[in-house]
């Protein structure tokens, strides 16, 4: 659960969505994947509470993405710099 607060100091409590450690993988695809979507609108358009619960999520979803791929396939194209 996260606290935001409207602009009058009244407390907001909202919750960011389901554990992230319970989604099957296509599921945290799925929601990666939807607030990847939502990403641009969310930030330009959204609410601070709006943002704030975004931010959570997308480090939430992206934390258990690592916690289950830790060597993830990196396409060598891509890289910047040698590492």
């Amino acid at each position: 659960m996260t606290d935001a607060r409207f602009e009058d100091g009244a407390a907001v409590v909202f919750d960011t969505g389901i554990d992230p450690a319970g989604l099957a993988d296509d599921d945290l695809f799925r929601e990666l994947g939807s607030l990847y979507r939502t990403r641009l609108q969310t930030l330009r358009h959204g609410p601070d509470a709006a943002l704030e619960n975004h931010f959570k999520r997308t480090a939430e979803l992206e934390t258990e993405y690592m916690a289950r791929y830790p060597g993830r396939e990196v396409d060598p194209s891509r890289l910047t710099q040698d590492f």
